[in-house]
């Protein structure tokens, strides 16, 4: 698990495709000495599996459904990344639950100075708008933040200055392809109120006489 708060702005040495699958090397200015094989960092909040360590590198495989999911397979040498190693136990719990596994791709269709922030807008896939909720939690490229508006097939987001300088969006414009994962806890719920008393999957929707028949309401 992660928390969303990004802890350095790594880059990428190299990416190596072989076929579906591949394997990435990204300079870091994280303690490496407190890093071990087989630890867990997010990589624009892609959950990723150190193999290897060098100096100021690491080096993790990349699956074919992580290159499928997430934006991991059009990274360029030098290409700036989020990272955020995994949570410890003890650990303030800063940004909000996330798991590293991304649900899809959005993209940045606008991207307006407000004052001292900046307001972003981006496309998300229609199959995750009812994850999304005004002023509720949402990551993007491994990034906790905030939902400040809900449209049919977009969300907007406003950032302040410290997270647009200590992370990638500082590189975002309009037409840039995003990382989303949406907010676990709502995932969850929506999955146990589709199950009925049999233990067996619901079809159709959560709605009001849903909700009413299993005595949420």
């Amino acid at each position: 698990m992660f928390t969303g708060l990004i802890e350095d702005l790594g880059s990428v040495r190299t990416l190596q495709r072989d076929g579906d699958s591949g394997r990435i090397t990204i300079s870091t200015a994280l303690p490496l000495a407190e890093i071990r094989i087989g630890d867990s960092i997010a990589v624009n909040g892609a959950c990723l599996t150190v193999t290897s360590l060098g100096d100021g590198m690491f080096t993790a495989d990349v699956s074919p459904e992580s290159l499928a999911r997430t934006t991991l397979g059009e990274l360029q040498t030098g290409q700036r990344v989020n990272l955020e190693r995994a949570l410890r136990v003890g650990d303030r719990l800063g940004g909000h639950l996330v798991s590293g596994h991304v649900d899809g791709v959005g993209q940045v269709v606008e991207r307006v100075q407000e004052r001292n922030t900046i307001r972003f807008t981006i496309k998300n896939p229609p199959t995750l708008s009812r994850y999304l909720v005004e002023k509720g939690s949402v990551c993007i490229d491994g990034i906790s933040l905030t939902v400040n508006a809900v449209g049919r097939e977009t969300f907007s987001l406003t950032i302040i200055p410290l997270s647009l300088a200590k992370t990638t969006l500082q590189d975002r414009k309009t037409g840039s392809r995003v990382n989303i994962e949406t907010d676990i806890l709502g995932k969850y719920v929506e999955r146990l109120l589709r199950y009925r008393e049999t233990g067996q999957p619901a079809s159709g929707s959560v709605d009001l006489d849903f909700l009413a028949k299993h005595g949420f309401l």
